[in-house]
């Protein structure tokens, strides 16, 4: 299952640095609200002309699995360190400051479930307000 999460991670980190998900496997590893919630930040991204450089780094554990004979079901916690990961003007390369709230370093709560042979993300909730 932490595969799969890694996965996802790559896949998003593909998606948003060139602001499209073309090319990229994120169906194959989000669904529902994480795959929406993906495709409406490469869509916003499009629209300013920006995309991101580097990669979050992350530390991901299981902090809950509900095996079920229908659908397993798990909750990964995650510390996301965010201050590799630089969004840019795509035209010009211009490095976009955070905003000065942004913690660098917080929690992210990921909904995880078995959907035949493959574990898929279904909801990602950045936890801004508890660091790590």
């Amino acid at each position: 299952m932490l595969a799969a999460y890694d996965a996802f991670w790559r896949e998003q980190v593909k998606a948003y640095g060139q602001a499209d998900i073309k090319g990229t496997d994120l169906k194959k590893y989000a669904t529902k609200e994480a795959l929406g919630g993906a495709m409406g930040d490469v869509l916003v991204m499009k629209k300013a002309g920006t995309a991101t450089t580097g990669a979050p780094v992350h530390d991901a554990t299981v902090t809950s699995l509900s095996p079920s004979s229908s659908t397993a079901k798990a909750t990964v916690e995650d510390c996301l360190d965010i201050s590799n990961w630089k969004t840019v003007k795509k035209q010009s390369g211009k490095v976009q400051p955070f905003p000065t709230n942004q913690p660098l370093r917080y929690i992210t709560t990921a909904k995880v479930e078995k959907w035949g042979n493959q574990w898929m993300v279904t909801k990602l909730t950045p936890e801004g307000g508890r660091t790590c």
